[in-house]
């Protein structure tokens, strides 16, 4: 699958560190999600985890992509990895259930670290692809990079919390963004200086970032999706579990086989994806797999009320891969289409930005309807948002790319 990159150092160089930095976004994400709730047996504490991720992206997701814009994001990169592996360091100090503020610490001060690479990755990927049928084709892989990160860190977070603890999960998890920064430090490109004019204000820049979005209906069109499918994954993240718990009638490891379906689905679809992509528009990659992508979604959280039984669960959410690979190859090349060099990072931090708010939102939202509508009625809202966001770029992207 990654024999298309021949002759793309630079892109394989990234590629690598995204996936080694993601595999430890993940294990310390896993890892302290269980050791927070074992330590304290409270769903509070777990809540507060989640709230210490989720508000430093949607407050800076904006800031991050001002800053990518006028920097070297090779550097910023690498700066967000080396951080990274300095922060986790206070998890060994961890000795009870009084200590779990230092786990909230933690994950709050590197999800501070993590909108600064993930614009940076955004913006720097497009100008190391010379062609669309190119950009296609990354960003598919880059798809299937993001899968493999969560099937692998998912399954090493827990183990590496039961064999060496939180000082084991912190020795693992530094490992991980200290070889992701010296993978990319290897990478040649070099992002263009900003002129010193551009460097005096962040407010302006932020404003005009706003303004590449306004005047651009392909940018209205994204940051629809990025809004809506918000709102699906907070409360598919908030109500899963107990989707699994509940309606299937699952416990812990049926929740994580399912999980791990997923990823594999999604390694699959950006394979797929990848050979067939780049014949398809970005547009029709991005419209069909959206709308394919709710349906099943649909499909997988109503067919309990037939028959409650998992083997469907494993079967569907596998499936939904494929059209999950393609909304996320056709969404990203739009978006680097639409966007020059020098604004790109800026509108993707916007982007960021709005999705996770509406992600913290839904959250709180799902949290509290769930008990008197019922699990599966809020929970199909992660599969009717796909749905409508067909039908936002059905209209939005007529007679576009």
């Amino acid at each position: 699958m990654w024999r298309g990159l021949r002759g793309h150092r630079d892109v394989t160089l990234l590629l690598g560190a995204s996936l080694v930095s993601q595999t430890g976004d993940w294990v310390l994400g896993v890892g302290l999600a269980f050791e927070v709730f074992a330590l304290t047996g409270s769903t509070l504490a777990s809540a507060a985890v989640m709230l210490a991720t989720q508000v430093p992206l949607a407050v800076l997701g904006s800031v991050a992509g001002v800053v990518v814009d006028r920097g070297d994001r090779r550097r910023i990169m690498i700066g967000a990895n080396l951080a990274s592996a300095a922060l986790v360091w206070p998890l060994v100090l961890v000795r009870g259930a009084g200590d779990a503020w230092i786990i909230v610490m933690v994950v709050a001060l590197t999800s501070v670290v993590s909108p600064f690479f993930v614009a940076a990755e955004a913006s720097l990927l497009p100008s190391l692809v010379p062609d669309q049928a190119g950009l296609i084709r990354v960003n598919a892989l880059n798809a299937q990079v993001r899968n493999g990160a969560r099937l692998i860190g998912a399954a090493l977070g827990g183990v590496v919390v039961g064999i060496g603890g939180l000082g084991g999960l912190a020795a693992a998890d530094a490992v991980s963004f200290v070889a992701a920064a010296a993978l990319l430090l290897a990478i040649r490109h070099r992002s263009p200086a900003a002129d010193r004019a551009d460097r005096l204000h962040l407010i302006d820049d932020w404003r005009e970032g706003v303004a590449v979005i306004r005047r651009s209906r392909v940018l209205l069109v994204v940051v629809a999706f990025f809004v809506l499918t918000g709102v699906g994954e907070g409360t598919m993240g908030t109500l899963f579990a107990p989707f699994v718990d509940d309606v299937l009638g699952g416990t812990v490891g049926l929740y994580g086989a399912i999980l791990s379906a997923q990823a594999v689905g999604g390694i699959v679809g950006g394979l797929v994806i990848t050979i067939l992509g780049p014949r398809i528009r970005p547009r029709a990659l991005f419209t069909w797999g959206a709308l394919a992508f709710g349906l099943l979604d649909l499909a997988l959280f109503l067919y309990p009320l037939l028959d409650p039984a998992a083997w469907p669960a494993f079967a569907l959410i596998a499936i939904v891969g494929l059209p999950g690979a393609a909304v996320t190859a056709g969404v990203l090349t739009l978006f680097q289409s639409a966007t020059s060099d020098r604004d790109r990072g800026r509108v993707f931090g916007s982007l960021t930005s709005l999705q996770n708010a509406a992600m913290l939102l839904s959250t709180a939202a799902a949290g509290a309807l769930a008990t008197p509508l019922g699990i599966i009625p809020v929970i199909c809202t992660q599969g009717a948002v796909y749905v409508v966001v067909a039908g936002v770029a059905l209209v939005g992207l007529r007679s576009r790319a």
